[in-house]
């Protein structure tokens, strides 16, 4: 398995399993958070999908995010089928992107982003995108813990 199939897989698979996670959250407690400054449930799922399409702009500008207006600007909290259905134009483009990627781009594309002070080779960009969603669904396994919410086993 080259590179590329190995980061698309990683991409899929966590997906599926937050997915996992994400449907198995009581729907009573969608809107809860643990403290004042914690996201809730919906907005962390919002955000992971959010910062997917944000990733995927600055891989596009090779960098900075430029005059970015989010999609999801306005868009009401409903429910977790809503938010993935929103996102799912904005996912099969992010995944194509990839789709259409070499091994030689993986090694040779730059992402500089410099209003952060930082400069990745895009695999390496990639794999850090990851993190970002297991980072979150880990919190959201936390979150249930906390509740006493029995927690769904993703780890197949």
């Amino acid at each position: 398995m080259n590179s590329k199939k190995i980061i698309l897989l990683n991409f899929e698979e966590t997906r599926r399993r937050s997915i996992n996670l994400w449907h198995r959250i009581p729907l009573e407690f969608i809107n809860w958070k643990p403290d004042k400054k914690a996201f809730t449930f919906i907005e962390m799922i919002r955000h992971i999908l959010e910062a997917e399409h944000l990733f995927h702009i600055i891989i596009k500008n090779r960098g900075n995010l430029g005059p970015y207006v989010s999609p999801w600007k306005n868009i009401e909290y409903i429910n977790i089928a809503h938010e993935l259905k929103f996102a799912e134009n904005y996912r099969s483009d992010f995944l194509n992107m990839i789709k259409n990627l070499n091994e030689v781009d993986l090694e040779n594309i730059t992402i500089n982003r410099t209003e952060v002070n930082q400069c990745k080779k895009l695999g390496d960009y990639l794999n850090r995108m990851l993190y970002h969603e297991a980072v979150h669904t880990g919190q959201m396994l936390g979150y249930l813990r906390t509740l006493g919410v029995k927690r769904p086993e993703i780890w197949d």
